[in-house]
């Protein structure tokens, strides 16, 4: 809870402003550096995290069960076929239920709109583990990793090639609130939907949307790219038709800074998005990336329930 009793939510970046988002990555790399020491500190102990889940995940999954766990607390896991979700029940009524059960509930779900109804409904923490419209663990966990390698990202070049997304929507966010210029190169074709336009205008000149991958890499300190073909999507063989020019590839790599890094939140469709030889390259750090995603949601968690990492 926060000062006035409303459930701290996290459900979007650009719910929060630059100190608070600095302060939940300050507090995931003191937690990483304690993991590491052999310190788990049992902050969250017997609390209960409700992990709710639309469809499949490896990563949200397993890296909110552990890091729940590490912190002394427990874990539910709910598909919606297990739940009355499936018979109906609004959302609205399933957040005022699990919150006399639970202690906060982290949802993986399509529609943003039903992630948002649930939020409402809760008395307790809410966390977006991905919808369609963002992805903001991901992105924290993006941050984390690249200032581990580089420092501090504010002024840094960010390229983004491929699709435009849910991950693409929450570095948009991000980009305005860490002051890095992030230049997007996806094809007309898959331009930008209104909601994403909007806070592409918003970001101002933090954010430059063009089409031509090749001027989006050129001199980037960072490269970021994702899954050609997301879930719920019907039309894969035209998506790897039009995407295919977007290939991070080596040779487009080339165009980056020398020592540029290449992120992608996995799982990845190598062949697709991004060739072999950059994902297990040597500017690749897609596993440290996905590690991440343990540190930065422990963080996260400790936000939510207003918990003191230091």
């Amino acid at each position: 809870m926060n000062s006035t009793g409303t459930p701290r939510h996290f459900l979007n970046i650009d719910d929060f402003d630059y100190a608070e988002l600095r302060g939940m990555l300050n507090a995931a790399t003191s937690l990483k550096t304690r993991l590491k020491d052999g310190d788990r500190p049992k902050l969250l102990e017997d609390k209960v995290l409700a992990m709710v889940f639309e469809r499949q995940s490896t990563r949200t999954r397993v890296s909110f069960d552990v890091g729940m766990r590490q912190l002394g607390g427990q874990t539910i896991m709910l598909s919606g076929n297990d739940m009355q979700l499936s018979r109906e029940e609004t959302l609205t009524d399933t957040g005022r239920v699990m919150s006399r059960y639970v202690d906060a509930i982290m949802i993986r779900i399509l529609s943003h709109a039903d992630l948002v109804e649930l939020s409402e409904g809760s008395s307790v923490p809410v966390i977006n583990g991905l919808t369609r419209r963002a992805h903001p663990c991901q992105v924290m966990a993006d941050l984390l990793t690249f200032e581990e390698h580089r420092g501090k990202i504010k002024g840094a070049k960010v390229a983004w090639v491929g699709d435009s997304n849910n991950v693409l929507h929450s570095w948009v966010n991000a980009a305005e609130l860490f002051e890095c210029e992030l230049t997007i190169a996806v094809p007309d074709e898959y331009h930008p939907e209104k909601d994403l336009m909007l806070d592409i205008e918003k970001a101002g000149k933090w954010v430059k949307l063009i089409e031509d991958p090749r001027e989006a890499v050129e001199k980037a300190d960072l490269v970021l790219t994702d899954t050609w073909v997301s879930m719920g999507d019907t039309d894969a063989a035209e998506r790897r038709r039009v995407l295919k020019p977007y290939q991070v590839n080596t040779s487009l790599m080339s165009l980056a800074n020398k020592d540029a890094l290449f992120m992608h939140c996995l799982p990845a469709h190598r062949g697709d998005e991004v060739t072999d030889e950059v994902i297990d390259g040597p500017q690749s750090v897609v596993f440290d990336e996905a590690e991440n995603r343990l540190h930065a949601q422990k963080a996260i968690l400790c936000w939510a329930f207003g918990v003191d990492v230091n």
